[in-house]
């Protein structure tokens, strides 16, 4: 219910996306017209060669957007990793995902 699970909703972000950058991730989202937000995850090996990198990347992005689930009304967000990512801090990588989650909740979203 909270994941894009399917390869064209990942198109339909990706073809249009709003987009916001930090320390470690790209931030990319979309209006979905749901009223509840979902939430994808594009990890690359490119970015994260190691499985457990790739790992703790996706555990640190789904814990804080459960946490923030709430406010993001009505968007698809698609986090995709940034060179460097890897050997940032936790709550450094956190830190760019609140201030991510901060900009979209501020974005007006059309109601369904």
């Amino acid at each position: 219910m909270c994941r894009l699970t399917l390869s064209r909703q990942f198109r339909d972000v990706f073809a249009e996306p709003r987009r916001c950058r930090g320390a470690g991730f790209l931030v990319l989202y979309r209006e979905n017209r749901l009223g509840h937000p979902r939430l994808g995850l594009a990890i690359a090996k490119k970015c994260a060669r190691r499985a457990v990198d790739r790992a703790r990347l996706k555990r640190i992005v789904r814990e804080s957007f459960r946490l923030n689930r709430s406010r993001l009304k009505g968007w698809d967000i698609v986090v995709l990793c940034v060179s460097g990512a890897p050997t940032m801090s936790s709550p450094r990588l956190s830190a760019t995902l609140a201030r991510a989650w901060d900009t979209i909740e501020k974005q007006p979203c059309v109601e369904s």
